[in-house]
């Protein structure tokens, strides 16, 4: 559950042109939060590949809970693109500004990724509500 709670909250500062769309006064709350946004990214980023890794070394769920597996790996997935795009520029500044190769492979990553911003942070808030609505669902043993 506390994936889809976290998926949910990165997801909402992914795409703040659709929250404040419908609530104008979003806008303070998302002004403070921006100044630790870069932060915020590189920590779900990392939340993310931990997920990522989790469902990997839990591959035997795929037996018998699949569908939460899927759930699983896919919800991380998603956070960590999410991370990455909002994490960038201290990932570009603390983890790769010593290997020239490593942060053009990661600008390039991240030009592709960078369109699909909104997209994969509607995609974020639906997958972690139904990550949390599976948390209850499929319980593992």
């Amino acid at each position: 559950m506390i994936y889809g709670i976290t998926l949910i909250l990165l997801s909402i500062i992914a795409v703040p042109s659709l929250i404040l769309s419908k609530k104008p006064n979003a806008k303070e709350l998302l002004e403070k939060v921006e100044p630790y946004q870069g932060w915020i990214g590189i920590i779900f980023c990392f939340w993310g590949i931990w997920g990522l890794v989790t469902a990997v070394l839990n591959i035997g769920w795929l037996t018998s809970v699949p569908i939460w597996w899927t759930t699983l790996a896919a919800g991380s997935l998603v956070e960590a693109c999410l991370g990455f795009l909002l994490g960038f520029p201290l990932i570009n500044k603390f983890f790769l500004s010593g290997n020239e190769k490593a942060r053009e492979k990661a600008v390039g990553i991240r030009a592709k990724i960078a369109p699909k911003q909104g997209k994969l942070g509607i995609l974020g808030i639906i997958v972690g509500a139904w990550m949390i609505v599976a948390s209850f669902l499929f319980t593992i043993a």
